[in-house]
């Protein structure tokens, strides 16, 4: 298990495993590979991001993390797994769990609208070098991106 604060002053809470905590995940990260890229959205308010969001009444994890990156990105999903999961415990709120999921997308879908995103963005190369300019969001800065990619890594996705 990881803790970190990161940058909003969130205690930040790490694990790959699943439902290690005592409230279950409400949240999905989704990092997803579009033909051996990094497929991300362009949030309008915050930058660039992996697709993710809240789960909708009666989903599970995996149909929230398919309906998040077709929603924002417009990709559909080959194959999905499951990766960790983190708490984030706000100064001045309840605390929250993300699910991580991991996912291969077999199509991108050109749509009219991506919600709350400017849409797809496909990166090439190494993510991490990257990660700290201002054209990414602040949830891709603190440590659950680059232990997570790490944890990708060791198991051979990538």
């Amino acid at each position: 298990m990881y803790k970190f604060i990161d940058q909003n002053g969130s205690q930040v809470t790490l694990t790959f495993q699943r439902e290690a905590f005592p409230i279950k995940a409400q949240h999905v990260f989704v990092i997803c590979r579009y033909q051996g890229k990094w497929l991300m959205t362009d949030h309008s308010k915050r930058g660039l991001e992996f697709p993710g969001g809240k789960l909708e009444a009666g989903e599970t994890i995996e149909e929230a993390a398919k309906r998040e990156v077709w929603e924002e990105t417009g990709g559909i999903i080959e194959t999905i797994s499951f990766l960790g999961e983190y708490q984030v415990t706000e100064p001045s709120s309840a605390p929250f769990v993300k699910a991580i999921m991991y996912a291969e997308v077999q199509e991108l879908e050109t749509k009219s609208d991506y919600l709350e995103t400017k849409g797809p963005i496909l990166l090439e190369g190494e993510l991490l070098p990257q990660l700290h300019t201002t054209r990414f969001s602040f949830i891709m800065k603190d440590k659950v991106v680059p232990l997570a990619l790490e944890q990708l890594k060791k198991q051979g996705v990538y």
